[in-house]
């Protein structure tokens, strides 16, 4: 749809209306088919590693929680889906926060958290939906400006946003990176022996890393267990197998999202120029993968061994165990190296997908409780900002009511209109240069 209206506002040619138009739509299904991919491989490794390894627990994940809401909070979630995208292009056209959300299943699921947290602090009908909308719209709008300096460093100024809920620990581990990666070169530059230069082709370096992750998670479950998965496969072919299945789901990504920045940026220049002046696009974390491939797979396994850190601390502590999520670490991860490279280089990937690995732990911890409550016992969500926006809520509204819930609205009203009011512009707030420069 954007890239259909985009075109149509630049009154471009009826051809490519249709080719441009298709385009995006086959690349997010393409990024949709990879990411299915990659859940699906994921899926028999996260049971062999919590058989093999006797470990057992919460994994986080979004769809889960969605799944199960969705039987009590249908109609409030899709309500409140459709309020929060039309606040998003709202704000885009009136204050200084040009961003225009494009991630919708994220959209979907921080209106399913929205909804049960509000809806658990009593509001209820109209109410819980223009609250609940307000909020998705308001985060939507802000959460790609608070570190779009950053984005643009890991783009080299090509104008797209961060349109995901980990946003904000992505941002936090370029910050990190900036602190500890001064000298520490990129990710990208790394030598390489000519015997081993296939290492630079991510789909077999992606598979060699896999691989090895699901073969000493079979032998640890042992093969009768693997067996229940295969269907009678031989187990650790079923490994093998599972693992290259992985590598495809992110070269179908990789492929998906060349697909939408072809065809979708030069499309949204209409919806920038004629509907809402200068709009930024804010799309998938997977978008920003190519930007620095290596530092996808050291992001990864970097955020994967900070779960299992966080894990053994949260098991010492007497806590509830937060086994990793393979899927939250790989795409949340991932993100966070890419985004502490460009600002920390190696350094800066390792140690700020750690921190990010690190809060993806101990936050869906936090929210456990608050989750639990609302009948999801067992089931949270785990990426950065579900963690702290349902936290915060909670929080807030346990503690001092409603009239909490209030106070943040009108907080939020005022950092969405303050910037516009202070400094008038036509430019989105945070949309500078990546030497520093505004635009």
């Amino acid at each position: 749809m954007v890239a259909f209206v985009g075109l149509l506002a630049l009154r471009a040619p009826a051809h490519k209306v249709m080719t441009g138009t298709l385009g995006p739509i086959l690349g997010y299904l393409m990024l949709a088919a990879g990411a299915d991919v990659i859940v699906g491989a994921m899926d028999p490794l996260s049971k062999m590693i919590e058989k093999g390894f006797h470990i057992t627990g919460v994994i986080p994940n979004n769809e889960a929680v969605v799944a199960t809401a969705q039987d009590i909070l249908g109609v409030e979630t899709m309500s409140i889906l459709i309020v929060g995208l039309v606040v998003n292009l709202l704000i885009a056209r009136i204050t200084r926060y040009k961003y225009i959300f494009l991630t919708g299943h994220h959209s979907f699921f921080m209106a399913c958290l929205l909804s049960a947290v509000l809806g658990a602090l009593g509001f209820k009908g109209a109410m819980l939906v223009a609250t609940g909308g307000f909020f998705l719209g308001a985060w939507s709008s802000i959460s790609p400006a608070i570190g779009q300096k950053y984005t643009l460093k890991v783009t080299d100024g090509d104008d797209i946003a961060m349109g995901h809920f980990g946003s904000v620990g992505y941002y936090i581990s370029a910050w990190i990176g900036g602190l500890v990666g001064k000298g520490s070169k990129s990710t990208e530059d790394i030598q390489v022996s000519e015997k081993f230069g296939f290492l630079r082709n991510t789909t077999i370096s992606t598979a060699l890393i896999m691989i090895i992750f699901y073969l000493v998670s079979a032998i640890a479950a042992g093969s009768d267990f693997v067996m229940t998965l295969s269907g009678g496969q031989s187990p650790y072919l079923f490994a093998i197998i599972s693992a290259l299945k992985f590598a495809v789901g992110v070269a179908i990504v990789y492929a998906g999202v060349r697909m939408i920045l072809q065809d979708l940026l030069p499309a949204f220049q209409g919806i920038a120029e004629k509907i809402i002046p200068n709009a930024v696009p804010a799309v998938d974390c997977a978008v920003f993968f190519p930007y620095a491939q290596t530092a996808v797979i050291i992001g990864f396994i970097s955020s994967f061994a900070a779960g299992l850190v966080g894990m053994a601390i949260l098991g010492a502590v007497g806590g509830v165990l937060i086994i990793p999520g393979l899927v939250p670490h790989f795409f949340c991860g991932a993100t966070a190296g890419v985004y502490g490279n460009a600002t920390g280089g190696r350094r800066g990937a390792i140690v700020g997908s750690f921190v990010n690995g690190l809060a993806i732990t101990f936050l869906p911890a936090w929210l456990l409780p608050v989750l639990g409550n609302l009948g999801f016992a067992n089931a949270t969500f785990g990426d950065f900002d579900f963690g702290t926006i349902g936290i915060l809520l909670g929080r807030v509204g346990g503690t001092f009511g409603q009239m909490g819930i209030w106070l943040l609205v009108a907080f939020t009203v005022l950092v969405l209109f303050l910037p516009s009011i202070l400094r008038p512009s036509k430019r989105a707030i945070n949309n500078v240069e990546f030497e520093g420069e505004e635009k």
